[in-house]
């Protein structure tokens, strides 16, 4: 349930009276920052969740990141060499590469993590399946040889979402699927995880890897030099909203993922707190997952029918993020604002209603079939949608059957296959960030297309030689045109239907210096003033 403005006012001025969070008599402050659901996988391939991502910035590192201008750039890597045909692309690791058990990270890690990767991502498996050859030369370089054109290279390899393409050691890639999670967490990334101080669902710790070297430019975004600099860093959760804000306006936390959307006017006030600009690519998407394995969801009139059950206007102003945070109008699968923004296929959407909804299950034979709807209750950004696209559903006559789960337990089942009486799904409202969904590859609706490897997987045929061109295609004016078709493709057949684009910025102490304002929360380069 979402607190009401007045309710979290009030919360929040009783609990600033309450007694204060200890740090420790003479113990070094840590950094500690609030999460919007409590972290049970830590592993950042298996787990499409956005809280093992942000765990995942902490412990591994990438070869490429992306920057705070969206252009690529080397991170574990030295550098690459592209041949003039552009498919034999030769990249060398640089020097000083360390995992956190101390052995030294080769190209042999990297090629064991790519291939686990490209059998669990979007991007990654389409990248996998037209190279030729990814083969070593020797412990400091790797070659990727493709055996058709691929325009997103760069695109797949800085991925900066889930699933992010993270190096591990060659011995846990190896012997673990990608659909399971990792039982050994060893990266080579700015911090080192504590676990035996983990509480799942509570709070994680790191705390500085002193045999990182990292890059020698500023850090810009994901990219430049990831420097440490507060030896101790906790990652928290606090469900209770109000407690969240209390907390952060005492001082006992210092960052907040996502600002509590009710009190967002009164913290702007406040000199002691500072805000993310939150834009472009930073923007979030609610949306609907879809098993397309489940019946009668493979129906696509009644794939339709749930499209027109979002209004996005409403969905947006029930969550909270009515006024300037929410963009209502945007019809765009890959977001507003972004390299591929367009309007295909938009008039599938561009006026939703319930009585379309009810004629299009009267249209596609819907017989009642019973619908498992995974309702995450302990997200402040996702339980309210939840609310609101159960309430719709039931207006537009589909049989409901409503779970309510934290979302550690939602993300678990969200992967799985199983049907419904053991286990299985049929829909779940989710969220995503403008990095998940601008890249058609990355897409939810386009970048599992037939690919069979996730139950939110489909198969649209006629969108088939379209991925495939814009695959190859690397002119970004033509690659424009064809995530026009993509969209029309995604939008006609509802296979990731979209509930509107928002912002939800967060917050943090203005007492902090170098917080990278990027999208989502990285704790490099952070220091206190004074």
């Amino acid at each position: 349930m979402r607190i009401t403005r007045r309710q979290g006012l009030a919360a929040a001025a009783a609990l600033i009276a309450a007694p204060r969070i200890g740090f420790g008599q003479g113990a070094e402050r840590p950094l500690r920052f609030v999460v919007n659901v409590g972290l049970q996988n830590l592993d950042p391939i298996a787990s499409p969740s956005f809280v093992t991502r942000n765990f995942g910035y902490m412990v591994f590192d990438t070869l490429v990141s992306l920057d705070g201008k969206g252009e690529y750039k080397p991170q574990m890597l030295e550098g690459w060499e592209i041949s003039a045909d552009r498919l034999t692309w030769t990249f060398k690791l640089r020097a000083g590469l360390r995992f956190h058990d101390g052995a030294k990270v080769t190209s042999e890690d990297v090629i064991a993590s790519l291939k686990r990767w490209g059998n669990r991502d979007s991007i990654g498996r389409r990248l996998m399946a037209a190279t030729g050859e990814l083969v070593a030369n020797g412990e400091d370089g790797f070659t990727l040889k493709l055996k058709r054109p691929f325009g997103g290279v760069l695109d797949a390899l800085g991925k900066p979402s889930v699933h992010v393409p993270m190096i591990m050691p060659a011995r846990i890639a190896n012997a673990t699927p990608p659909t399971q999670q990792v039982s050994e967490i060893v990266g080579s990334g700015p911090y080192v995880f504590q676990r035996s101080e983990w509480v799942p669902g509570d709070r994680a710790t790191f705390r500085k890897f002193d045999q990182y070297v990292p890059r020698n430019e500023p850090a810009d975004g994901l990219a430049g030099g990831k420097v440490a600099k507060i030896a101790r860093v906790e990652m928290l959760t606090m469900p209770d909203i109000a407690l969240r804000y209390a907390a952060l306006t005492r001082g006992e936390v210092d960052y907040l993922e996502y600002a509590p959307v009710d009190l967002i006017p009164r913290m702007r006030r406040d000199r002691n707190l500072t805000f993310a600009q939150a834009t472009g690519r930073a923007n979030l998407m609610y949306a609907v997952s879809i098993n397309h394995f489940q019946a009668p969801m493979d129906n696509v009139f009644v794939r339709r029918a749930i499209q027109q059950c979002l209004d996005r206007g409403e969905v947006l102003a029930g969550a909270g993020f009515g006024g300037e945070l929410g963009k209502p109008d945007c019809t765009s699968m890959f977001m507003c604002g972004a390299p591929y923004e367009n309007t295909g296929g938009s008039a599938e959407i561009a006026q939703t209603s319930i009585a379309k909804a009810k004629a299009l299950l009267a249209e596609g034979g819907y017989k009642n079939e019973k619908i498992v709807l995974l309702h995450p209750l302990d997200s402040p950004l996702l339980n309210p949608f939840g609310s609101v696209l159960i309430d719709r559903m039931k207006q537009a006559g589909f049989n409901l059957d409503v779970q309510g789960l934290e979302w550690s337990a939602i993300a678990q089942r969200w992967v799985q296959k199983n049907p419904l009486d053991q286990g299985g799904w049929s829909v779940i409202p989710v969220v995503y960030t403008g990095f998940d969904m601008s890249d058609p590859l990355s897409n939810l609706g386009v970048g599992f297309n037939c690919t069979g490897n996730q139950p939110w997987g489909y198969c649209v045929d006629p969108m088939k030689p379209v991925i495939e061109q814009f695959e190859a295609e690397s002119d970004p004016a033509k690659r424009r045109a064809l995530a026009e078709q993509l969209q029309k493709f995604a939008l006609e057949n509802a296979t990731f239907p979209i509930a509107g684009q928002f912002q939800s910025p967060a917050v943090w102490r203005s007492e902090l210096a170098g917080v990278i304002d990027f999208g989502f929360p990285v704790m490099w380069n952070i220091e206190r003033k004074g």
